[in-house]
C-alpha cells in the first residue's frame, strides 16, 4: 500500500510538473504580427460576435462546456464529426454595419502538440455578401496563445472567470506566411485567389459559458484581378512533377 501510495503522488507531481512546463514554456512565442499589415493590396475586414449567443446558430457534439445554440438545435454527436463545431454568424463591415453572413466549421486537427505550443484547429469558412459574392477560407489556427493567456487563468480564478484585454491572430496557415487560403466563389471574388488572417479580440471569458464579450475579424487582402488570374495561369500551365 505504501508503495502504491508513493507511485500516485509521484504520478499526480509528474504530471503538475509537465503542466507548469507547457504552460510556462519560454519559448513559445505569441502569433501578434499579420502578415497582411504590410500588403500594398486591398484588405477587406470583416468582423462577427465570438460569443455563443450572439450567434444565429452554434453547435458541437453537445457535452462540451460550451453549449450549443439555441437550445434545440441538432447536435454533432456522431462518431466522424463528434470533434467539430459548426457556426452560422453575421458579418459585420468595418463600419459595423451587416455586410452577409458566414458558415464555419472547425474540427481538431491531429498535428496537435501541446508540448510544442500548438493547439491546432483546421477549420473552413463558407461566406455570402450579397452585394460583393461569395468566397471559401481554409486555414489552419493555433489557439494556444488564446488558452494560455485567457482560459487558463478563467479556470485558475476562484471566481471561474477571466476579464481583462486579449488580442491575438488565430491563423497560422495553410499558406507560407502563416496566412490562410482564400478562393472566390462569385461576383466580385469570382475566380480570383486570396489569402486571409482571422484575429479574436477578448475582454471576458466564463468557465461556465465560454467566450462572454469577444470578438472576431477577418482580414482578407483582395488580389487584382490580373494578377489573381495570372497566378491560376501559371499553376495551369506548370510542368507536371516527375
Amino acid at each position: 500500500m505504501r508503495y502504491l501510495a508513493a507511485l500516485i503522488t509521484g504520478m499526480l507531481v509528474g504530471a503538475v510538473v509537465l503542466a507548469a512546463a507547457i504552460y510556462y514554456n519560454p519559448f513559445l512565442s505569441a502569433n501578434d504580427l499579420s502578415p497582411l499589415t504590410v500588403t500594398t493590396n486591398e484588405v477587406t475586414r470583416l468582423s462577427y460576435s465570438a460569443v455563443t449567443k450572439d450567434t444565429l446558430i452554434y453547435t458541437n457534439d453537445g457535452e462540451s462546456h460550451i453549449a450549443p445554440f439555441p437550445a434545440k438545435v441538432l447536435q454533432l454527436w456522431e462518431p466522424t464529426i463528434r470533434q467539430t463545431t459548426a457556426m452560422v454568424t453575421v458579418l459585420a463591415d468595418g463600419r459595423g454595419d451587416p455586410a452577409g453572413f458566414g458558415i464555419k466549421f472547425s474540427s481538431y486537427s491531429e498535428r496537435t502538440n501541446l508540448l510544442d505550443g500548438k493547439a491546432l484547429v483546421d477549420s473552413v469558412w463558407h461566406i455570402y455578401l450579397p452585394t460583393r459574392g461569395s468566397l471559401f477560407i481554409e486555414q489552419t489556427e493555433n489557439y494556444w496563445d488564446y488558452i494560455h493567456a485567457v482560459v487558463a487563468p478563467a479556470y485558475r480564478s476562484s471566481g471561474d472567470n477571466w476579464r481583462g484585454t486579449w488580442l491575438g491572430n488565430t491563423t497560422v496557415g495553410p499558406g507560407a506566411l502563416g496566412t490562410a487560403w482564400v478562393a472566390g466563389g462569385s461576383g466580385q471574388y469570382q475566380a480570383m485567389d486570396m489569402e486571409a488572417i482571422e484575429a479574436l479580440s477578448a475582454k471576458a471569458y466564463s468557465v461556465a459559458d465560454g467566450p462572454v464579450a469577444m470578438t472576431g475579424e477577418l482580414s482578407i487582402e483582395l488580389q487584382p484581378r490580373e494578377q489573381s488570374e495570372q497566378q491560376a495561369s501559371d499553376v495551369l500551365q506548370a510542368p507536371p512533377d516527375q
